[in-house]
């Protein structure tokens, strides 16, 4: 029967701490991003409503809303518009190696009216993107509402 050596042992032990440490560090990220997702949604709710007003566009972003799904789904935030039964998705579209962040306005009947630029640069790249790339992004979104509002079985 083969026996470890000592500087084996050594090296197996070694290798445990390294992996034991980077599953500390990812287990510690997620429970951070985790935990801080409100954080997020709010310092995001001011931004919108920054660009929102430096467009002078009417509409403002009320609250946070936290949608769960059954599915994986975009990646994004939820709000309620101000005054209003539409909903905004902010969200980002990665375009030439730079993520583009936009926003949906969502009607109260799961329909995506609207597809705004969030950023001067999401202005200039906006209307270069392809309209299948576009009507990919809104037919995912009406059908995350759908799931997430229980209007599809």
């Amino acid at each position: 029967m083969n026996k470890i050596s000592q500087p084996q042992i050594q090296g197996l032990k070694d290798k445990a701490i390294l992996i034991g440490w980077i599953a500390g560090l990812l287990l510690l990220i997620s429970v951070i991003w985790i935990l801080t997702q409100p954080v997020q949604a709010g310092y995001l709710l001011r931004t919108v409503n920054n660009v929102l007003i430096n467009n002078n566009d009417s509409r403002r972003l009320s609250s946070f809303i936290h949608k769960k799904s059954v599915k994986a789904d975009l990646l994004g935030y939820w709000y309620s518009i101000y005054n209003s039964t539409d909903q905004l998705f902010v969200f980002t579209v990665f375009q030439d190696g730079i993520l583009i962040p936009l926003g949906a306005v969502v009607s109260a009947n799961g329909t995506v009216q609207e597809i705004i630029p969030l950023s001067a640069h999401a202005v200039q790249v906006s209307n270069a993107l392809p309209d299948s790339v576009m009507k990919m992004y809104i037919s995912r979104i009406e059908d995350s509402l759908a799931d997430t509002d229980g209007r599809r079985p």
